[in-house]
């Protein structure tokens, strides 16, 4: 399995495509903190047409968006479902015991809009810089090298591990195991015994995996102190986009942290 078959990177020309990925980094990064400084719901509209429209320089088809906010959507409805009916004083609506209340109400808005504000920024990271890119960026940035090892490594071997389970699972229905007669609530000692093998073995492969791994690394030269060219990160034919770009993200995301600082005063 190569490293393009699950990296979220989308090639495209557009002008985030051409921004540095340096400058691309520490900027973002910068906006997502001022996001999530953000307690008032007034400037929620503001963060959310920053990220629209950084979304629509980068190119990217809103299907990419779309697809990878289903989960994480999910997740955050089911935490904060509860809030416009529980939290507050004040009363916006009411149906027998069902009440709608104005302070959870504007809780949720707001923690629906920092969520999606951050987590666009992050995909547009994602979809317009390749993942190994990206590391590279944060090893130049001072990020220690046996780090940003581990994450290459542990982000390209957990699709190898999950292919891995998907054949052991596939081995044991095969044997009579999982059927669909099988509940889920019906486990008794014996089915615990084969759960318990079936994570044993995959530790096991994976450990020896891991271990190849390593191998096939030191074979290759790994930890003989390669140097870093970070002039690959310098696009020099394109200094003005890249500055103006950095300039204009963190701008906004200092005006950001001073509109909130202003308004809760």
């Amino acid at each position: 399995m190569g490293m393009t078959h699950f990296d979220t990177y989308v090639p495209r020309q557009s002008v985030i495509h051409r921004w540095s990925p340096r400058l691309k980094l520490v900027s973002l990064l910068a906006l997502m903190f001022a996001f999530a400084t953000v307690q008032t719901l007034s400037l929620v509209p503001w963060m959310l047409g920053l990220a629209a429209l950084l979304y629509g320089l980068s190119g990217l088809p809103l299907s990419f968006l779309l697809r990878r906010l289903n989960y994480p959507g999910l997740f955050i409805l089911a935490i904060v479902v509860l809030l416009p009916f529980t939290v507050g004083n004040t009363l916006l609506w009411q149906w027998g015991w069902l009440t709608l209340r104005q302070e959870g109400l504007q809780a949720t808005l707001l923690i629906v809009g920092r969520f999606l504000s951050i987590l666009t920024l992050g995909f547009i990271l994602l979809g317009t810089t390749p993942f190994l890119t990206l590391l590279l960026v944060l090893r130049s940035l001072g990020l220690p090298t046996i780090l940003a090892d581990m994450t290459l490594l542990s982000y390209r071997y957990l699709y190898e591990i999950a292919a891995m389970l998907a054949t052991m699972q596939q081995a044991m229905r095969l044997r009579g195991f999982g059927l669909p007669r099988q509940h889920w609530l019906q486990v008794n000692g014996q089915t615990l015994q084969q759960l318990a093998l079936l994570v044993g073995n995959l530790l096991i492969r994976s450990y020896e995996q891991s271990e190849r791994v390593y191998r096939a690394m030191r074979l290759r030269g790994y930890g003989d102190g390669a140097q870093l060219n970070l002039g690959q990160f310098t696009n020099h034919q394109a200094v003005g986009i890249n500055l103006g770009l950095s300039g204009a993200v963190l701008v906004a995301a200092v005006g950001l942290v001073v509109a909130e600082w202003v308004l809760r005063r």
